[in-house]
């Protein structure tokens, strides 16, 4: 017996915004039935990958994370790091090292953070 995880929740002000940026950080489409206002919205990841499901809810944020998402880019971490700036993510801290390992931590628009690791490629040229 097992249970399979459906649907990955991100509690937030507004739903639709929030999967509108996490769409394209991870270059996946939107449920077609999501419109601006609605008090829901989901990123479909597909593949067998759960869903990335938005919901509104009235309380801001308050703390640190408990759960977060680590990033694995097809392309060199700090490019995507770039990327995720420009988008609207913001720095929490920077845990890169100068041999070119570690991570990054972000927050996207909301406020909630994720990691950026190293693409597959940076790790198997350093081992």
């Amino acid at each position: 017996m097992r249970s399979a995880i459906h649907n990955v929740t991100v509690d937030c002000r507004d739903p639709y915004d929030l999967a509108r940026f996490w769409s394209q950080v991870v270059d996946r489409p939107m449920h077609d039935d999501d419109h601006p206002g609605d008090p829901e919205a989901v990123v479909l990841l597909g593949d067998g990958l759960p869903n990335l499901l938005f919901q509104r809810v009235p309380e801001p944020k308050a703390g640190k994370n408990r759960l977060h998402l680590d990033l694995q880019p097809d392309h060199p971490r700090d490019d995507e790091v770039d990327r995720l700036l420009a988008m609207g993510a913001t720095w929490v801290a920077d845990h890169r090292r100068p041999d070119g390992t570690g991570w990054a931590t972000l927050a996207d628009p909301e406020g909630n953070e994720f990691c950026v690791e190293r693409s597959a490629a940076e790790r198997a040229a350093t081992g």
